[in-house]
């Protein structure tokens, strides 16, 4: 994509993309303007995506092989990607012997892309619950995935190519991200050592896209909780990133998040992430 044409790229976890298509996503991905969409949390196998929801695009896609109804995620593209990866099993060389060869490359959570210039990748981070197998899982992913990204990011300047991770991170990197941040920091997704992971990212180059659209400032937030008024109060969570190399991060031009305009307009619990990059 060096000093390429305009490419904008939405990303969104649609909590299912059955029950999503039907409640308003497939209007809404009718109309993006957007030249990449990533998807997270599918929920489904290939042969149940809805007929012609994806009419139109190139789409690559990973779905959960190891728990049916579970995770998924897919890459759409306007144009033909040039090579298609999915999983991080291969690529972090300081993992244990027994995560190496893919723990989690048939859970459905992450898959990348090639397209000029750039490779895009979606990702549903494990969702953690302290003192559960459940954590224990996010913290190995974590493990593995660090290494993995600094790899790509190597491998990808030898290519003169930009990378860019989207989608649902599970972490809430600072304060400014979660409306109730005090209530929160002995749960996961705001726990110290998961901020910590994330910002070792940012200390190492990758860049908080949507961060560094909106400075010194509270959310925007991208995830509310279904239950009582969280959406009605902007009670959320900021979870849903773009990741990105530095190149690529300066050529930011916009960022928003899509909140409908009321709950009952909603078809997921996340909204659509949406950069634009020159």
């Amino acid at each position: 994509m060096p000093d390429g044409p305009v490419t904008t790229v939405s990303s969104v976890n649609v909590n299912g993309v059955r029950a999503a298509a039907a409640k308003g996503f497939a209007a809404w991905l009718a109309t993006t303007p957007a030249d990449v969409v990533c998807v997270q949390e599918t929920r489904a196998q290939p042969g149940e995506i809805p007929d012609g929801l994806f009419d139109g695009w190139h789409l690559s896609y990973a779905p959960c092989t190891t728990a049916k109804g579970r995770n998924g995620v897919g890459v759409l593209t306007r144009v033909a990607p040039e090579a298609v990866r999915v999983g991080i099993g291969d690529a972090p060389t300081p993992a244990p012997q027994s995560h190496r060869g893919g723990e989690f490359d048939g859970s459905g959570r992450y898959l990348e892309v090639d397209i000029p210039g750039l490779t895009v990748a979606s990702l549903y981070l494990p969702n953690g619950t302290v003192g559960t197998p459940k954590q224990d899982e996010k913290d190995r992913f974590l493990a593995l995935f660090a290494p993995y990204l600094h790899e790509r990011r190597a491998k990808a300047a030898t290519e003169d190519r930009e990378v860019l991770v989207c989608g649902d991170w599970n972490i809430a990197p600072a304060e400014a991200d979660i409306r109730n941040w005090r209530g929160n920091v002995k749960n996961s997704g705001f726990l110290p050592h998961e901020r910590a992971w994330l910002a070792g990212l940012f200390d190492a180059g990758w860049v908080d896209v949507v961060r560094a659209q909106h400075p010194a400032v509270d959310g925007p937030y991208s995830w509310w909780s279904y239950r009582g008024r969280a959406f009605d109060n902007d009670t959320g969570w900021r979870i849903d990133h773009h990741v990105a190399t530095p190149g690529l991060a300066a050529r930011a031009r916009s960022a928003v998040v899509e909140r409908a305009a009321s709950h009952g307009e909603r078809w997921s619990d996340h909204a659509p992430v949406t950069v634009v990059y020159s």
